[in-house]
Protein backbone atom coordinates (compact mmCIF):
# COMPACT_ATOMS: atom_id res chain seq x y z
CA UNK A 1 0.00 0.00 0.00
CA UNK A 2 1.03 3.45 -0.55
CA UNK A 3 -0.68 6.62 0.74
CA UNK A 4 -0.42 10.39 -0.60
CA UNK A 5 -0.81 13.03 1.58
CA UNK A 6 -1.37 16.56 0.05
CA UNK A 7 -1.32 19.60 2.08
CA UNK A 8 -0.43 23.00 1.60
CA UNK A 9 -0.79 25.19 4.98
CA UNK A 10 0.51 25.54 7.80
CA UNK A 11 -2.36 24.05 10.05
CA UNK A 12 -2.04 20.91 7.71
CA UNK A 13 1.54 20.47 8.50
CA UNK A 14 0.54 20.45 11.98
CA UNK A 15 -2.45 18.69 11.55
CA UNK A 16 -0.95 15.59 9.44
CA UNK A 17 1.91 15.22 11.72
CA UNK A 18 0.89 12.85 13.85
CA UNK A 19 -0.39 11.10 10.73
CA UNK A 20 2.80 10.90 8.96
CA UNK A 21 4.56 9.83 12.39
CA UNK A 22 2.11 6.76 12.99
CA UNK A 23 3.09 5.55 8.68
CA UNK A 24 6.37 6.03 9.98
CA UNK A 25 6.07 3.80 12.69
CA UNK A 26 3.84 1.16 10.79
CA UNK A 27 6.44 1.26 8.39
CA UNK A 28 3.61 2.13 5.70
CA UNK A 29 4.96 3.51 1.78
CA UNK A 30 3.56 7.53 0.88
CA UNK A 31 4.61 10.22 -0.47
CA UNK A 32 4.37 14.24 0.30
CA UNK A 33 2.61 16.57 -1.99
CA UNK A 34 2.80 20.24 -1.05
CA UNK A 35 1.03 22.71 -2.90
CA UNK A 36 2.80 25.93 -2.02
CA UNK A 37 -0.77 27.58 -1.02
CA UNK A 38 0.88 29.21 2.12
CA UNK A 39 3.31 31.83 2.38
CA UNK A 40 6.90 30.04 1.22
CA UNK A 41 8.53 26.99 1.32
CA UNK A 42 11.40 28.67 3.59
CA UNK A 43 8.75 29.61 6.16
CA UNK A 44 7.06 25.70 6.13
CA UNK A 45 10.71 24.23 7.21
CA UNK A 46 10.39 25.45 10.06
CA UNK A 47 7.30 23.41 10.69
CA UNK A 48 8.55 20.24 9.03
CA UNK A 49 11.55 20.64 11.19
CA UNK A 50 10.18 21.29 14.26
CA UNK A 51 7.19 18.42 13.92
CA UNK A 52 10.10 15.66 12.82
CA UNK A 53 8.83 15.49 9.52
CA UNK A 54 10.02 14.59 6.04
CA UNK A 55 10.76 17.21 3.58
CA UNK A 56 8.05 16.86 0.71
CA UNK A 57 8.36 14.74 -1.63
CA UNK A 58 6.68 17.11 -4.44
CA UNK A 59 6.11 20.99 -4.37
CA UNK A 60 3.54 22.63 -6.74
CA UNK A 61 4.51 26.27 -6.09
CA UNK A 62 0.86 27.67 -6.85
CA UNK A 63 1.70 30.44 -4.37
CA UNK A 64 -0.69 33.12 -4.12
CA UNK A 65 -3.37 33.95 -6.48
CA UNK A 66 -7.57 34.09 -6.51
CA UNK A 67 -9.11 31.32 -5.08
CA UNK A 68 -10.06 29.52 -8.72
CA UNK A 69 -7.09 29.77 -10.33
CA UNK A 70 -5.06 28.72 -7.27
CA UNK A 71 -7.74 25.78 -7.03
CA UNK A 72 -7.34 24.50 -10.69
CA UNK A 73 -3.77 25.03 -11.02
CA UNK A 74 -3.67 22.17 -7.50
CA UNK A 75 -5.98 20.36 -9.72
CA UNK A 76 -3.95 20.39 -12.87
CA UNK A 77 -0.50 19.74 -10.96
CA UNK A 78 -1.54 16.94 -8.23
CA UNK A 79 -3.15 15.09 -11.56
CA UNK A 80 0.30 15.20 -13.39
CA UNK A 81 2.40 13.72 -9.94
CA UNK A 82 -0.83 11.00 -9.63
CA UNK A 83 -0.77 9.98 -12.99
CA UNK A 84 2.87 9.19 -12.41
CA UNK A 85 2.83 7.98 -8.86
CA UNK A 86 -0.02 6.36 -8.59
CA UNK A 87 -1.02 5.39 -4.89
CA UNK A 88 -3.82 3.46 -3.72
CA UNK A 89 -4.91 6.31 -1.67
CA UNK A 90 -5.08 10.25 -1.07
CA UNK A 91 -4.91 12.01 2.30
CA UNK A 92 -6.48 15.50 2.67
CA UNK A 93 -7.08 17.04 5.88
CA UNK A 94 -9.51 20.53 6.39
CA UNK A 95 -10.51 22.89 4.16
CA UNK A 96 -8.37 24.60 1.92
CA UNK A 97 -7.90 25.07 -1.91
CA UNK A 98 -5.13 22.39 -0.99
CA UNK A 99 -7.69 19.94 -0.02
CA UNK A 100 -10.72 20.43 -3.02
CA UNK A 101 -7.90 20.54 -5.71
CA UNK A 102 -6.47 17.37 -4.42
CA UNK A 103 -9.77 15.43 -3.74
CA UNK A 104 -10.89 16.05 -6.86
CA UNK A 105 -7.67 15.21 -9.06
CA UNK A 106 -7.58 11.81 -6.88
CA UNK A 107 -11.24 11.20 -8.14
CA UNK A 108 -11.16 12.38 -11.62
CA UNK A 109 -8.25 9.29 -11.81
CA UNK A 110 -10.12 7.01 -9.53
CA UNK A 111 -8.16 7.05 -6.68
CA UNK A 112 -10.20 6.82 -3.35
CA UNK A 113 -9.98 10.24 -1.08
CA UNK A 114 -9.73 9.96 2.70
CA UNK A 115 -10.56 13.36 4.18
CA UNK A 116 -9.45 13.93 8.05
CA UNK A 117 -11.55 16.73 9.89
CA UNK A 118 -14.46 15.76 8.00
CA UNK A 119 -17.76 17.17 8.55
CA UNK A 120 -17.13 20.60 9.78
CA UNK A 121 -19.37 23.37 8.82
CA UNK A 122 -20.28 27.28 9.48
CA UNK A 123 -22.94 27.35 7.43
CA UNK A 124 -21.59 30.80 6.09
CA UNK A 125 -21.16 30.09 2.27
CA UNK A 126 -19.36 33.35 2.20
CA UNK A 127 -16.32 31.77 3.08
CA UNK A 128 -14.17 29.85 1.05
CA UNK A 129 -13.28 27.16 3.56
CA UNK A 130 -17.51 26.26 3.77
CA UNK A 131 -17.61 25.28 0.21
CA UNK A 132 -13.94 23.85 0.37
CA UNK A 133 -14.59 21.62 2.97
CA UNK A 134 -18.44 20.55 2.10
CA UNK A 135 -17.38 19.95 -1.96
CA UNK A 136 -14.30 17.35 -0.42
CA UNK A 137 -16.82 15.47 2.20
CA UNK A 138 -19.48 15.12 -0.86
CA UNK A 139 -16.55 13.23 -2.91
CA UNK A 140 -14.75 11.46 -0.36
CA UNK A 141 -14.64 7.66 0.44
CA UNK A 142 -13.40 7.81 3.92
CA UNK A 143 -14.43 10.51 6.33
CA UNK A 144 -12.63 11.05 9.56
CA UNK A 145 -14.89 12.87 11.50
CA UNK A 146 -13.42 14.64 15.10
CA UNK A 147 -16.68 14.84 17.17
CA UNK A 148 -20.51 13.14 17.16
CA UNK A 149 -21.47 16.36 16.00
CA UNK A 150 -19.80 16.26 12.80
CA UNK A 151 -20.45 12.87 12.36
CA UNK A 152 -24.13 13.65 12.12
CA UNK A 153 -23.57 16.69 9.70
CA UNK A 154 -22.90 14.01 7.11
CA UNK A 155 -25.53 11.95 7.86
CA UNK A 156 -27.94 14.53 7.41
CA UNK A 157 -26.42 15.44 4.37
CA UNK A 158 -27.32 12.00 2.71
CA UNK A 159 -23.30 10.51 3.17
CA UNK A 160 -23.64 6.93 3.85
CA UNK A 161 -22.53 5.78 7.47
CA UNK A 162 -20.21 3.49 5.87
CA UNK A 163 -18.02 5.97 4.63
CA UNK A 164 -18.11 7.66 8.32
CA UNK A 165 -15.60 7.18 10.92
CA UNK A 166 -15.11 8.64 14.31
CA UNK A 167 -11.78 9.45 15.06
CA UNK A 168 -10.99 12.79 17.05
CA UNK A 169 -9.16 15.27 16.01
CA UNK A 170 -5.12 14.82 15.22
CA UNK A 171 -4.99 18.64 16.29
CA UNK A 172 -5.10 17.16 20.34
CA UNK A 173 -2.48 14.32 19.01
CA UNK A 174 -0.46 17.35 18.03
CA UNK A 175 -0.66 19.51 21.01
CA UNK A 176 -0.28 17.11 23.61
CA UNK A 177 3.03 15.41 21.99
CA UNK A 178 4.14 19.30 21.35
CA UNK A 179 3.58 20.29 24.47
CA UNK A 180 5.42 17.63 26.14
CA UNK A 181 8.83 19.20 23.61
CA UNK A 182 8.02 22.22 25.33
CA UNK A 183 7.69 21.16 28.65
CA UNK A 184 10.70 19.26 28.92
CA UNK A 185 12.64 22.41 26.59
CA UNK A 186 15.03 24.51 28.47
CA UNK A 187 14.64 26.70 25.76
CA UNK A 188 10.81 27.89 26.95
CA UNK A 189 10.79 29.40 30.11
CA UNK A 190 7.52 29.74 32.52
CA UNK A 191 5.89 32.57 31.42
CA UNK A 192 3.19 34.56 33.94
CA UNK A 193 -0.26 34.48 32.56
CA UNK A 194 -0.06 38.38 31.96
CA UNK A 195 -1.20 39.15 28.00
CA UNK A 196 -3.56 38.39 26.09
CA UNK A 197 -2.66 36.70 22.40
CA UNK A 198 -3.99 37.83 19.34
CA UNK A 199 -4.36 35.83 15.75
CA UNK A 200 -6.23 37.37 12.96
CA UNK A 201 -5.66 36.15 9.40
CA UNK A 202 -9.28 35.21 7.68
CA UNK A 203 -10.18 36.80 4.59
CA UNK A 204 -13.63 37.68 5.93
CA UNK A 205 -12.41 39.96 8.64
CA UNK A 206 -8.82 41.50 7.37
CA UNK A 207 -10.06 42.59 3.76
CA UNK A 208 -12.79 43.96 5.09
CA UNK A 209 -11.78 47.49 6.23
CA UNK A 210 -14.76 48.71 8.64
CA UNK A 211 -14.43 44.99 10.10
CA UNK A 212 -10.46 44.71 10.32
CA UNK A 213 -10.56 48.34 12.28
CA UNK A 214 -13.34 47.82 14.30
CA UNK A 215 -11.15 44.44 15.58
CA UNK A 216 -8.35 46.59 16.68
CA UNK A 217 -10.54 49.19 18.09
CA UNK A 218 -11.64 46.03 20.44
CA UNK A 219 -8.37 44.98 21.18
CA UNK A 220 -7.35 48.76 22.06
CA UNK A 221 -10.77 48.55 24.27
CA UNK A 222 -9.21 45.27 26.33
CA UNK A 223 -5.72 47.32 26.34
CA UNK A 224 -7.42 50.45 28.27
CA UNK A 225 -9.63 48.15 30.90
CA UNK A 226 -6.81 45.54 31.43
CA UNK A 227 -3.78 47.82 30.98
CA UNK A 228 -1.62 44.39 29.84
CA UNK A 229 0.08 43.48 26.66
CA UNK A 230 -1.50 42.47 23.67
CA UNK A 231 0.89 39.82 21.93
CA UNK A 232 0.04 39.89 17.84
CA UNK A 233 2.09 37.88 16.37
CA UNK A 234 0.68 39.71 12.67
CA UNK A 235 -0.17 36.94 9.59
CA UNK A 236 1.06 38.50 6.21
CA UNK A 237 -1.98 38.96 4.63
CA UNK A 238 -3.05 40.99 7.88
CA UNK A 239 -0.35 43.07 7.32
CA UNK A 240 -0.76 43.47 4.36
CA UNK A 241 -4.28 44.73 4.20
CA UNK A 242 -3.36 47.11 7.14
CA UNK A 243 -1.31 48.68 5.54
CA UNK A 244 -3.67 49.50 2.35
CA UNK A 245 -6.27 50.45 4.96
CA UNK A 246 -3.98 52.64 7.64
CA UNK A 247 -4.56 50.78 10.38
CA UNK A 248 -3.59 52.57 13.59
CA UNK A 249 -2.08 49.75 15.93
CA UNK A 250 -1.06 51.79 18.58
CA UNK A 251 -0.74 49.76 22.02
CA UNK A 252 -0.72 46.82 20.42
CA UNK A 253 2.34 44.35 20.45
CA UNK A 254 2.68 43.83 16.91
CA UNK A 255 5.43 40.53 16.32
CA UNK A 256 6.43 38.95 13.04
CA UNK A 257 5.36 35.85 12.46
CA UNK A 258 6.46 32.87 14.39
CA UNK A 259 7.14 29.05 14.43
CA UNK A 260 4.29 26.09 15.87
CA UNK A 261 6.29 25.47 19.27
CA UNK A 262 6.60 29.49 20.13
CA UNK A 263 2.89 29.98 19.48
CA UNK A 264 1.60 26.83 21.02
CA UNK A 265 3.83 28.13 23.99
CA UNK A 266 2.28 31.18 24.03
CA UNK A 267 -1.18 29.80 24.09
CA UNK A 268 -0.03 28.01 26.60
CA UNK A 269 0.48 31.00 28.72
CA UNK A 270 -2.10 33.12 27.63
CA UNK A 271 -4.71 35.15 29.69
CA UNK A 272 -7.24 34.52 27.25
CA UNK A 273 -6.71 34.40 23.36
CA UNK A 274 -8.69 36.15 20.80
CA UNK A 275 -8.52 34.39 17.17
CA UNK A 276 -10.79 33.69 13.79
CA UNK A 277 -8.66 30.87 13.56
CA UNK A 278 -10.51 27.39 13.72
CA UNK A 279 -7.40 25.69 14.74
CA UNK A 280 -6.58 27.95 17.57
CA UNK A 281 -9.96 27.48 18.80
CA UNK A 282 -9.25 23.93 19.19
CA UNK A 283 -5.79 24.73 20.53
CA UNK A 284 -7.38 26.89 23.13
CA UNK A 285 -9.94 24.50 24.32
CA UNK A 286 -7.59 21.46 24.54
CA UNK A 287 -5.41 23.89 26.54
CA UNK A 288 -7.74 25.04 28.72
CA UNK A 289 -7.50 28.69 28.11
CA UNK A 290 -10.46 31.09 27.36
CA UNK A 291 -11.32 32.08 24.04
CA UNK A 292 -12.86 34.51 22.38
CA UNK A 293 -13.41 34.16 18.45
CA UNK A 294 -13.92 37.55 16.15
CA UNK A 295 -16.15 36.05 13.77
CA UNK A 296 -19.95 35.74 13.54
CA UNK A 297 -19.79 31.50 13.65
CA UNK A 298 -17.77 28.70 13.81
CA UNK A 299 -17.25 25.54 12.34
CA UNK A 300 -15.87 24.30 15.77
CA UNK A 301 -19.47 24.41 17.92
CA UNK A 302 -18.38 21.74 20.35
CA UNK A 303 -15.98 24.79 21.84
CA UNK A 304 -19.01 26.57 22.65
CA UNK A 305 -21.14 24.34 23.87
CA UNK A 306 -18.09 23.05 26.85
CA UNK A 307 -17.74 26.95 27.26
CA UNK A 308 -14.27 27.43 26.48
CA UNK A 309 -15.11 29.99 23.39
CA UNK A 310 -17.65 32.80 22.60
CA UNK A 311 -18.27 34.30 19.65
CA UNK A 312 -17.83 38.01 19.35
CA UNK A 313 -18.10 38.98 15.83
CA UNK A 314 -16.57 42.57 15.24
CA UNK A 315 -18.35 45.35 17.53
CA UNK A 316 -15.72 47.00 19.85
CA UNK A 317 -18.14 46.83 22.77
CA UNK A 318 -19.16 43.16 22.37
CA UNK A 319 -15.69 42.09 22.05
CA UNK A 320 -15.02 43.52 25.49
CA UNK A 321 -18.01 42.18 26.79
CA UNK A 322 -16.86 38.57 25.75
CA UNK A 323 -13.07 38.87 26.94
CA UNK A 324 -14.76 40.05 30.32
CA UNK A 325 -17.59 36.75 30.61
CA UNK A 326 -14.65 34.50 29.44
CA UNK A 327 -12.52 35.65 32.08
CA UNK A 328 -14.92 34.63 34.96
CA UNK A 329 -15.47 31.17 33.06
CA UNK A 330 -13.48 28.66 34.97
CA UNK A 331 -10.92 26.43 32.63
CA UNK A 332 -12.56 22.69 33.68
CA UNK A 333 -14.58 22.20 30.70
CA UNK A 334 -13.93 18.52 29.08
CA UNK A 335 -11.93 18.74 25.84
CA UNK A 336 -14.54 17.53 23.20
CA UNK A 337 -11.89 16.51 20.31
CA UNK A 338 -10.44 13.28 21.15
CA UNK A 339 -8.23 11.23 23.53
CA UNK A 340 -5.17 12.02 21.30
CA UNK A 341 -5.20 8.51 20.04
CA UNK A 342 -7.10 10.00 16.27
CA UNK A 343 -3.81 9.48 13.90
CA UNK A 344 -3.55 6.01 15.23
CA UNK A 345 -6.85 5.13 14.61
CA UNK A 346 -7.05 6.34 11.30
CA UNK A 347 -4.44 4.49 10.03
CA UNK A 348 -5.57 1.49 11.20
CA UNK A 349 -9.05 2.20 9.23
CA UNK A 350 -7.28 2.54 6.39
CA UNK A 351 -5.31 -0.57 6.64
CA UNK A 352 -8.44 -2.59 7.44
CA UNK A 353 -10.17 -1.07 4.44
CA UNK A 354 -7.43 -1.38 2.17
Amino acid sequence: MKIALILGTRPEIIKMAPVITELERKRIKYFIIHSGQHYSYNLDKIFFRQLSLPRPDYKLDVGSTSSGEQTGLIISRVEKILKKDRPELVLVQGDTNTVLGGAIAAKKLGIPVGHIEAGLRSYDERMPEELNRKLTDHCSDFLFVPTIKSRDILLREGISKKKIFLTGNTIVDSVKWNINEINNSKKFKTMPKKYFLVSLHRQENVDNSKRFKNIVNGLKKIKKEYMIPIIFPIHPRSKKMAKKYKIDFKGIDIIAPIDYLRFLHLEKNAFLILTDSGGVQEESCILKVPCVTLRDNTERPETIEVGSNIIAGDNPEKILLCVNKMLKQKRNWVNPFGDGNAASKIIKIIQNKI
